[in-house]
């Protein structure tokens, strides 16, 4: 990497994409709704169930130019992109999100809330992880709670995370793909118990599209 290209990084000019795609939302709150997808490269908090561990390393993926991006997503129909990583708050995407507002597209953010909050966004999920804790600021903002549950004492860490979140957040628990079959009756119970949650699915994967 150059001396520019840190630079530009730096100020959200460039981000490192893994990919872009346009598809349908599988899962949370926006379920079945359809939108440009933008995958940022960039990540350590290292869940051993992550999906996409190839989007860790930033390195492996191209520095990217923010209207490059924004045309990309402003091209699709919907009108309205998923910010998603890898861990997208490690970089700056306040340039990239006023870009996107100029175009009036609808930002929808899914963050693990470790990093600094940057940009503007029409809904926040977080997907807080053991790993590396969100950051108060992001819990008070957050319009949706997706809590990834692969056992039991998960369930304690979802509400853990419950009680830190604004009144106005959405309470979801999602099972973790490789072992869904095992924990889904677990949550079906606990939501039935606790109805203040909700069940997410990742729909995308049943539907087989990306």
């Amino acid at each position: 990497m150059t001396d520019v290209e840190r630079e530009m990084l730096r100020d959200g000019l460039l981000l490192p994409v893994m990919e872009q795609f346009y598809s349908i939302q599988g899962e949370g709150y926006h379920t079945g709704k359809p939108a440009a997808f933008v995958r940022i490269g960039g990540c350590d908090v290292g869940c051993h169930w992550c999906d996409v561990k190839e989007s860790w390393d930033a390195s492996l993926h191209p520095l990217t130019k923010i209207r490059d991006i924004i045309d990309f997503v402003h091209a699709c129909p919907a009108n309205a992109v998923v910010i998603t990583g890898g861990e997208p708050l490690h970089y700056n995407l306040g340039r990239l999100c006023e870009g996107l507002k100029n175009k009036n597209v609808s930002i929808f953010l899914e963050t693990c809330g470790c990093d600094p909050f940057s940009g503007q966004y029409d809904w926040i999920c977080l997907s807080p992880k053991r790993n590396n804790e969100p950051q108060a600021d992001i819990l008070d903002m957050a319009d949706e709670l997706k809590v990834i549950i692969h056992d039991e004492s998960d369930l304690e860490w979802a509400e853990a995370n419950a009680s830190r979140v604004g009144p106005q957040c959405l309470l979801y628990l999602q099972p973790e793909w490789s072992n869904s079959r095992s924990v889904l009756p677990m949550i079906v119970d606990y939501v039935k118990q606790h109805p203040q949650w909700m069940v997410s699915l990742q729909s995308h994967k049943f539907m087989q599209i990306p």
